[in-house]
């Protein structure tokens, strides 16, 4: 494993001899417009390991995405090697269905102390709630990004992730959402706790998530990554393209669904993914 090949992966060419909040950002942004969050492996008949060289391998030489695990556990390994104070944590993200957190920890994010300071760095939520910027770990203040606004609020030890929420407009001709939209403007993300984890404590949950059918990443294909104005979004058979404040406090919404062959050949040009093996969406 090298770090110049990740460097080459996620298109970054600057500096990293100062492992300062802007060599961060930068890197960070560059991870996450290089590589995708998505869960396609499962729906190709792959297995998913979660080990540091397995994940390295799949998404630097083989230009794959990943899900939370694996992309942030690159990221790790990436940081690490460039020198910054970072530790895994466990979240549990939140869901809407059931208005309520999920009772075990089912997402790894990463905290990095920069001079005193710490960030909460994410690069496998994906889709709309994916941050833009490394978010300061202090409680109820608004932190605006180009996505919307994050905050963080600490209640008792336990840290809540929010976004507030911009509404969308859907040009006509594009499909409607068949989801019915959250009551009002706040997006729960997920919790979490300071507690440091390490890697193996997720690989129960890494062959969990793949063979439980209840979990929505068994019933749905999904591939995002960010773009340098929204994301693109592939779930399903369902193409999505959203730019960020399109209007004011509106972003654009386009959703197109696709045929089969055109499931590929968008993976191929929105995402830069060709797979080994058939994508069964």
């Amino acid at each position: 494993m090298n770090i110049q090949e990740y460097f080459s992966r996620i298109s970054y060419d600057g500096s990293h001899k100062d492992a300062d909040l802007q060599t961060l950002t930068v890197i960070f942004q560059h991870h996450i417009q290089a590589i995708p969050f998505e869960n396609l492996s499962m729906h190709c008949g792959e297995t998913i390991d979660l080990d540091l060289q397995s994940i390295y391998n799949k998404i630097v030489r083989k230009k794959r995405g990943g899900w939370c695990l694996e992309s942030n556990c690159l990221l790790f390994w990436a940081l690490q090697e460039i020198g910054y104070d970072v530790c895994i944590l466990g979240g549990n993200s939140y869901d809407p269905a059931t208005k309520a957190y999920t009772a075990y920890i089912n997402h790894i994010l990463l905290k990095v102390e920069i001079r005193g300071s710490s960030y909460i760095v994410d690069a496998g939520f994906g889709g709309a709630y994916q941050a833009w910027q490394p978010v300061m770990l202090i409680s109820g203040k608004d932190q605006p990004q180009i996505p919307g606004i994050f905050r963080l609020t600490e209640d008792n030890g336990i840290w809540y992730f929010e976004k507030v929420k911009r509404k969308h407009y859907i040009p006509e001709q594009s499909v409607p959402l068949t989801d019915t939209p959250e009551m009002g403007n706040i997006r729960k993300i997920y919790s979490f706790t300071l507690e440091p984890q390490q890697i193996d404590a997720f690989q129960e949950l890494n062959t969990y998530l793949q063979v439980s059918p209840d979990n929505i990443l068994r019933k749905k294909s999904i591939c995002s990554l960010q773009t340098t104005e929204g994301l693109y979004a592939l779930v399903g058979w369902t193409f999505s393209e959203l730019k960020y404040n399109y209007m004011e406090d509106m972003d654009l919404l386009q959703v197109t669904t696709l045929t089969d062959e055109e499931v590929e050949k968008t993976l191929k040009e929105k995402f830069s993914i060709v797979l080994e093996n058939k994508l069964v969406p």
